[in-house]
């Protein structure tokens, strides 16, 4: 883009009430350089606006430019009379290195002490330093430089976090509650609005999904409260469930916090939220990402009789009472020293979770990065001058309890743990750096890390890192313009940086648009292995998995390192019999039903790991299981196989990798080729015994036990957003798990939808089966209702077109996606008839494609968050049912649901996935 170009843009957005895009482009910038440089230019003035105030740091190739020009500037070799050599040096400082690091350096090596010594200066405030960087100050150092050695030092103190300012001992809010019930980040960032998101100012618009009321009253509390932050509330619920979504923080943020330097736009961090229960685990990372604080409240509690008992209401739901009242618009103080939530005087809250030593020097630093690379440049500087690490940072809690034994994830974390005590144990609380195996990014956050890479200033995949893959799951249903000029810019970046890339930029394999998570699991080939991924469903039946925001994900690429506390566990095991009518996904909504009948209405799985001991079933139906805890609003979950199991899921995840390889997906680096090897390597400790399974010790602790009993399990389970519930907190949780008698055969169901990540091949044979059967039965197949199929991965297509199952879809359809010529555009009307749709994430995601508005959907999918798969109509509410692959086509074959008799009739015969608990000691 030139500058001609750069204008003409600026008055579309302004038509959009947009202000001038950041810019991050060498070309635009370097045309606006030009145009400061000729003083009589009549641009001038605007050019040295858009120079100082908007451009994007890091390694942006605008970032380049700018720090040559600040660089001929500080030498005198250009003249601006509005930018001196001390502005200059301050626009240095604030562009988080790379170009502006080795700009830095270049002066104070250089041979004029003057310009050395400012420069100094600001490298000692700077932390984004990599090797190439650190390698020559140490060489400098080595030759005899002092200010070398004097920057080194100075890192060794990590003076570039010791004198920031302190935080604010007291910090004013005012309230806003933005919901009731659980909020999801589809509130704050709606899955339509994805195309955007790396457009921060225009993204912003979508907050509370356009609500353009919600957003005046909040611009209106910070009118009546100007030395005041908006805390965003979820009433009776939990904030940020669904997803950990940084689009959703960076919006909060922009709406709410505080500007992160006076010289890039639209870059705010610090917000300040809060939900009755608590912050959803992967939304919290997010929030520390920016250096921002997330409150659990708990104002509304469980009312107990006088014997301590939980009380319920006329439906069987637990009671709440209010404790205290933050109602829209109240001022309440947040003491940062006493770690308390005050009302005026009156002490509302212990906040100390929120404010942890850790959790501090994220707002102190302006977000958890600084504090990542500083720990790190710190250590590269004792290392450099041969002494101990002072001890700036609050050390990492320890916590080792002796003859304690250990569960599945402490047993991980310990093996991968970096810069700990040796030779010490480490149990649940403990604050651990991690080694990253596994890394993922999906397409519709990819472009955020894209950016958060440019602005962390990395520019390639950690060596530490075995794999790491870029999907373009996310937007694979409609290839329009936005996907068109998103899409292929994102895959080039991530293939030059070091990814595996579902699309080649250079054209060489065929463009796939698998499921994210169905690749992670399958390139997931140890069972020991700790992976991150852009998507709150990164859960996998193998090692242990944390869904997480762009930046998180950007961070493990740049570093290999992610650093968490090891959470609790909750240990789940089963006992009686599948009926054979059952499917899979039955047991995985009983196992929440049964939870929170157990626990009186608690849920002991939020927050934790679900350690599933499921031993008999491979990778790909595990995967059910385990993709579900995102809605069990867990930390994430633990499989815990038979050895057997184990190895058979091991060489169908080696074996599809040699697929991808194959299809010419593997890099020069040969990670593809280099994951094979370890599963094989792999396999062969499990078959020779030197290294069975991962299983926890018999000695572990947890903070429960759940049993599932599966003789319960008659019927099969709904899980049901209950959207005209009196009680709107009781809306849109994924805790409401009906039987299919419940609805006596006779709720009209209007869509059906089987795919998503929580599907595999079996769910697409089963489905060939019943149309065949229904066929048979009926003489025809009779859609009373449109069902749209979309299988997750290529691999699942090709092997269905293999053992026939792929023709016998193709036969009952009325639609089967070609990718020689994919939909330009989302479909707002479907007829009664199969849908055949390309794989990827499709309705489950929501940013493309919906259900009629007002529909009743039934879908094998994890969301049902009011306005993700279905908008409301006028006078209709939108509901998204979730249950079996059976009981969604039998659905949409009747237009409505079916009773047990027509189900039971419909699956006779067919292989639905069966599970049978494992008979053999899974501890040690």
């Amino acid at each position: 883009m030139n500058y001609n170009d750069y204008i003409k843009e600026i008055e579309e957005r302004k038509a959009q009430g947009l202000h001038p895009k950041p810019i991050d482009g060498a070309e635009l910038l370097s045309d606006i350089i030009s145009l400061i440089k000729d003083s009589g230019n009549a641009h001038r003035e605007e050019a040295l606006k858009f120079f100082i105030y908007n451009t994007l740091p890091g390694t942006t190739s605008a970032a380049g430019v700018k720090a040559k020009f600040l660089k001929e500037i500080i030498l005198g070799e250009s003249v601006v009379a509005e930018i001196t050599p001390a502005f200059a040096f301050e626009q240095l400082s604030h562009m988080k290195g790379g170009p502006s690091i080795e700009v830095l350096l270049d002066l104070a090596l250089g041979n004029d002490e003057a310009i050395a010594e400012e420069a100094a200066k600001v490298l000692k405030t700077q932390v984004f330093l990599y090797e190439a960087d650190t390698d020559r100050l140490e060489d400098a150092m080595k030759a005899g430089n002092a200010l070398a050695k004097e920057i080194i030092e100075s890192y060794a103190q990590a003076e570039f976090f010791t004198k920031l300012p302190e935080v604010d001992e007291e910090i004013e809010i005012v309230t806003y509650i933005a919901g009731v019930g659980d909020i999801s980040t589809d509130l704050l960032s709606p899955g339509a609005d994805a195309h955007s998101r790396s457009d921060r100012e225009l993204h912003g618009q979508c907050i509370f999904e356009h609500n353009k009321d919600m957003q005046k009253e909040v611009l209106a509390l910070k009118e009546q409260h100007p030395d005041k932050r908006v805390m965003l509330i979820a009433e009776k619920g939990t904030m940020g469930v669904g997803s950990s979504r940084m689009s959703g923080v960076n919006n909060v943020a922009l709406w709410t916090g505080i500007s992160s330097s006076p010289y890039v736009p639209f870059i705010n961090i610090a917000p300040v939220i809060a939900g009755t229960n608590g912050i959803a685990p992967i939304f919290l990372t997010t929030v520390g990402v920016t250096g921002g604080i997330g409150i659990d409240l708990k104002n509304w509690v469980t009312k107990k009789d006088a014997d301590g008992k939980t009380v319920y209401d006329a439906d069987g739901e637990p009671v709440l009472e209010q404790v205290y009242s933050v109602e829209t618009g109240t001022v309440l103080t947040i003491n940062t020293k006493e770690k308390k939530l005050y009302n005026g005087d009156q002490e509302l809250k212990d906040i100390s979770t929120a404010l942890t030593p850790q959790k501090m020097e994220f707002i102190k630093a302006g977000g958890s990065y600084a504090v990542v690379f500083g720990k790190k440049l710190q250590t590269f500087a004792c290392k450099a001058l041969g002494i101990d690490v002072p001890q700036v940072y609050a050390p990492s809690k320890e916590i080792s309890i002796e003859g304690q034994g250990l569960t599945a994830v402490e047993k991980i974390f310990n093996k991968n743990a970096v810069g700990t005590t040796p030779g010490k144990t480490l149990h649940t609380g403990s604050n651990v750096r991690v080694e990253v195996n596994i890394v993922g990014s999906q397409d519709t956050t990819g472009l955020m890390t894209s950016q958060e890479l440019e602005m962390m200033a990395a520019t390639v995949v950690s060596p530490i890192v075995d794999a790491s893959y870029q999907s373009g799951c996310h937007t694979a249903s409609v290839w329009d313009d936005k996907s068109k000029a998103n899409i292929p810019r994102l895959m080039k970046f991530m293939n030059d940086f070091g990814l595996i890339t579902g699309r080649d930029p250079k054209g060489k394999y065929f463009p796939m648009t698998d499921v994210i998570h169905k690749v992670l699991n399958d390139i997931t080939v140890d069972d020991w292995d700790i992976i991150i991924g852009g998507d709150s469903h990164t859960r996998m039946s193998k090692g242990v998995a944390f869904g997480a925001d762009s930046g998180t994900v950007a961070l493990a690429l740049a570093t290999g390192e992610a650093t968490m506390p090891i959470p609790e566990s909750v240990k789940v095991t089963f006992k009686g019999n599948m009926r054979s009518f059952m499917d899979f996904r039955d047991v995985v909504h009983a196992t929440q039903q049964q939870m929170l009948k157990q626990f009186g209405g608690e849920n002991v799985f939020q927050g934790r790991i679900i350690e599933v001991h499921i031993g008999t079933l491979t990778s790909d139906q595990a995967f059910t299981f385990t993709d579900w805890t995102a809605e069990m609003k867990a930390k994430a979950s633990i499989c815990i196989s038979e050895d057997e199991t184990l190895i058979e899921s091991l060489e169908i995840a080696r074996d599809r990798i040699q697929i991808m390889i194959d299809k010419g997906m593997d890099n020069e680096k040969q990670v593809l080729k280099g994951l094979v090897d370890k599963a094989n390597t792999r396999i062969t400790e499990v078959k020779t015994g030197i290294k069975p399974a991962l299983k926890p010790d018999a000695n572990a602790k947890y903070y429960a036990d759940v049993v599932i009993d599966l003789d319960e399990i008659a019927e099969p389970m709904i899980a049901d957003p209950d959207v005209n519930n009196e009680d709107p907190s009781r809306r849109y949780t994924h805790d409401t798990i009906r039987p299919l008698s419940y609805y006596g055969g006779t709720k009209q169901v209007d869509l059906g939808f089987v795919g998503s990540c929580m599907v595999h091949k079996g769910d697409m044979k089963i489905l060939a089966q019943m149309l065949k059967n229904i066929e048979a039965q009926q003489g025809e197949v009779v859609f009373k209702a449109p069902l749209v199929v979309a299988p997750p991965t290529y691999n699942i297509v090709d092997e269905l077109k293999e053992e026939g199952d792929w023709e016998v879809l193709e036969k009952y359809s009325g639609f089967v996606f070609n990718d020689d010529a994919p939909k330009g555009a989302a479909r707002t009307k479907y007829e009664n008839m199969l849908y055949l749709e390309r794989p990827g994430c499709n309705l489950c995601m929501g940013n493309q494609e919906k259900a009629e508005p007002g529909d009743t959907v039934m879908a094998t999918s994890t969301r049902l968050f009011q306005g993700r798969v279905v908008k409301d109509a006028e006078g209709k509410k939108g509901e998204s049912l979730l249950s079996s692959t059976p009981v969604v086509v039998l659905s949409t074959i009747l237009g409505r649901t079916p009773t047990m008799e027509e189900y039971e009739a419909a699956v006779e015969g067919i292989v639905l996935t069966k599970f049978k608990p494992s008979q053999k000691q899974l501890v040690i």
